[in-house]
């Protein structure tokens, strides 16, 4: 990786890249940043070692710019950039809902963008990236935008038609992961144990299941079937979430997302 990578709006996200290609051997000269407040550029700057400068300066030095700060602040941020961005620059953008011909409407004929919808376990090197090519970005962008990605953890092509049902499963996923997680965590002191005790079973649990899931290439219906004897403890808890409606729920859940996706990329508040 030889080129120079700019990432603007460097929040958690944004840091977690520019460490993961320092990591992979990017040297911290090839890699500017930017922050809105000076004592964040200054903390980035005194961290890494990497140069932190105005968003300008950023797009006319850098070949690969990444675009994470939030989709609401994206539109004042590309009427700064666009008539000082190259039209051979990579854009890549993180921002939740808006569509690549959004990016290439504002900014010079022919620049090549692409989208990457990741997830905040990018923070622990297992972000799942997923990522589409705007109408002028070639293979080589997309091989550069997963050089970057990989860093943080696994990525997947998919067409941008595919991009709000994919922020709806993994962008939002780790949440929905957190929030079961809380829930059980909730049962487990209902049945008696201290806060702690459950906390760290159900963790570890989700941990096992997780590695279980990756590693083993089966299907998740017959690692359950695994777990579940004929009248035992496991079928008797899933009968209850049946009867709950919990799979009629995630499914709604994620429509819902999905929805909230396009609404944003519509211009919705």
């Amino acid at each position: 990786m030889t080129q120079r990578v700019a990432v603007l709006g460097t929040g958690k996200i944004g840091e977690a890249l520019v460490s993961g290609l320092l990591r992979a051997g990017k040297a911290p000269a090839d890699v500017l940043v930017t922050a809105r407040r000076p004592e964040r550029a200054a903390e980035l700057r005194t961290r890494y070692g990497v140069e932190a400068v105005g968003n300008e300066d950023a797009v006319k030095a850098a070949d690969t710019v990444i675009l994470t700060v939030k989709p609401q602040d994206m539109g004042t941020l590309l009427e700064e950039l666009a008539p000082a961005l190259p039209a051979d620059r990579l854009v890549i953008s993180g921002a939740a809902g808006i569509p690549t011909a959004w990016f290439e409407e504002r900014l010079a004929p022919g620049t090549p963008v692409v989208r990457v919808m990741t997830n905040t376990p990018v923070l622990v090197d297992e972000a799942m990236s997923v990522i589409s090519a705007g109408s002028h970005a070639t293979e080589e962008h997309l091989l550069r935008t997963e050089e970057i990605f990989r860093q943080v953890g696994k990525t997947l092509r998919v067409p941008e038609s595919q991009q709000d049902a994919a922020t709806a499963l993994s962008g939002s996923g780790p949440a929905y992961f957190f929030y079961l997680v809380e829930a059980m965590t909730d049962a487990g002191i209902l049945l008696g144990l201290p806060r702690t005790v459950a906390h760290e079973l159900i963790v570890q649990a989700a941990v096992g299941a997780s590695v279980m899931l990756r590693d083993s290439g089966e299907h998740p219906v017959k690692l359950r079937e695994a777990v579940t004897s004929p009248a035992g403890t496991t079928i008797a808890a899933i009968r209850e979430l049946e009867n709950h409606g919990v799979r009629a729920a995630l499914l709604g859940a994620l429509e819902a997302a999905r929805d909230r996706s396009q609404e944003l990329a519509s211009g919705g508040k």
